[in-house]
């Protein structure tokens, strides 16, 4: 080991580094957990009704995710631009960014809301079960109001994470899961005096909960945008700083769809194999996803660190995130790997009685295990890349890892040599890791350098 990563001063440094790293990430989980909650609450909750609706209704939640994946990675572009501006302590250029944020959001918002209008053709494209698809669009339509809101509440708090702002997030989503509990009992249900509008009801509740996380954090952070914004007063809309934005975000928002389309692709896959093949697959997923939420904290946390650094100019500070942050990520994967291989069967008893869907969901979790390392590894390690403004790697990478590697060698494995729901599982683990292994070497080669901070487009 280098003499100079053992002195006194270095590991000071890299204490404080994987402190500050914590006390951001940390609050970013939280955040990430508690939207996975309010979804989870809703699908909970129309279980109560029938199993119809308890379908649609999770139909319904998949198909507004995938359509707000795009525009949310292109509101993403704000972790650099913002994080990048607060390091320079530039507080016109933040509130320049974040008043684009605002706008392009709601801008973004009409077209999604068009396609959520009525999704039943779609739906029947896609081989949904006839029961399923009215109301499932129906949900979709109900969810319409809120969209503008979740684009606007993005803006807001990737503008307040890349200035380290992440408490009041927390707040106002357990507050609005709280509101969306009720919500749903009051519409779902016909409580409180309200309809009784089952599936409705609860893409209802979704909106109006999306609308009181906005305004919650607005209101709890007022001080902070006060303080912003006679920094930057709006002015006429010129494209060149919107480009700016778009160029930045656009392949964001192309990696992450890249990522949940193959997840879609191979549940579809592990479809045609069963439904107890299926079953089990969704058991393993969750729980991966449940641990995914840290690592995802932590690449909020990267490309904040990293994106202050670079506009401060500090690039030691910078290569000392960009390592803490990863060992974090996937030190952190390691551990959750370690219970997915020695406990399986206890994780996967958690979620059936069925011992035929238990016993092939824990032997899957082995495979996940492998999965979740280089899974941590790939996201911090694109929130780090982000962090320095570099996004069109990451989605050249996504591209190459998960469509061209990953999921050929998942449908080859499965269909072809026989190994059924492991080889589909095999193929996303080898897709993770080639695309993990791409990111991690592109970091080395561009943190070799000095990394030139974003210039803002001015409006004057």
């Amino acid at each position: 080991m280098p003499a100079s990563i053992t002195t006194p001063t270095t590991r000071r440094r890299l204490r404080a580094e994987l402190h500050a790293v914590v006390t951001l990430a940390a609050p970013v989980v939280m955040v990430q957990l508690g939207m996975m909650l309010m979804s989870t609450l809703d699908t909970m909750m129309l279980g109560r009704v029938s199993a119809e609706a308890l379908a649609a209704g999770a139909l319904g939640a998949s198909v507004s995710f995938g359509l707000t994946m795009l525009p949310m990675g292109v509101l993403m572009a704000l972790d650099p631009l913002v994080a990048q501006a607060w390091g320079a302590r530039d507080l016109r250029g933040v509130a320049t960014h974040l008043k684009r944020g605002l706008v392009s959001a709601l801008a973004l918002s009409f077209p999604v809301a068009a396609i959520m209008i009525d999704m039943r053709p779609v739906l029947r494209f896609l081989g949904q079960q006839p029961e399923v698809i009215g109301p499932a669009s129906a949900y979709l339509s109900a969810m319409i109001p809120g969209v503008p809101a979740f684009l606007l509440f993005v803006v807001v708090r990737q503008s307040l994470q890349a200035m380290s702002v992440v408490r009041s997030a927390v707040l106002a989503i357990a507050i609005s899961n709280a509101f969306n509990v009720l919500a749903n009992y009051g519409l779902i249900f016909g409580h409180f005096g309200l309809p009784r509008l089952e599936v409705v009801g609860s893409g209802l509740a979704t909106s109006l909960s999306r609308w009181s996380m906005l305004l919650l954090l607005v209101a709890l952070e007022g001080k902070c945008f006060r303080a912003l914004w006679p920094a930057r007063r709006l002015r006429s809309l010129r494209l060149a700083g919107y480009r700016q934005m778009l160029s930045l975000g656009l392949p964001i928002g192309v990696q992450i769809s890249l990522e949940m389309w193959l997840f879609m692709a191979v549940a579809l896959m592990m479809g045609q194999l069963g439904t107890r093949e299926l079953a089990a697959h969704q058991i393993a997923l969750n729980l991966a996803a449940l641990s995914f939420m840290v690592p995802l904290g932590v690449a909020g946390a990267a490309a904040t660190r990293v994106g202050n650094a670079i506009g401060r100019r500090d690039m030691p500070a910078a290569r000392r995130s960009a390592g803490v942050c990863l060992a974090v990520g996937g030190g952190v994967m390691s551990v959750s790997a370690l219970a997915f291989a020695l406990v399986s069967q206890a994780l996967a008893r958690l979620y059936t009685d069925t011992a035929a869907v238990a016993v092939l969901a824990a032997a899957l979790l082995p495979i996940a295990a492998l999965f979740q390392v280089f899974d941590g590894l790939q996201v911090v390690g694109a929130g780090v890349l982000r962090g320095a403004g570099d996004t069109r790697a990451p989605a050249a990478v996504a591209l190459v890892g998960y469509w061209l590697l990953g999921l050929p060698l998942a449908y080859l494995a499965a269909f072809r040599l026989g190994q059924g729901p492991a080889g589909l599982w095999w193929g996303l683990t080898a897709g993770l890791m080639s695309v993990a292994l791409l990111l991690l070497a592109r970091i080395v080669r561009t943190f070799r350098h000095d990394i030139e901070a974003i210039t803002v487009v001015d409006e004057t």
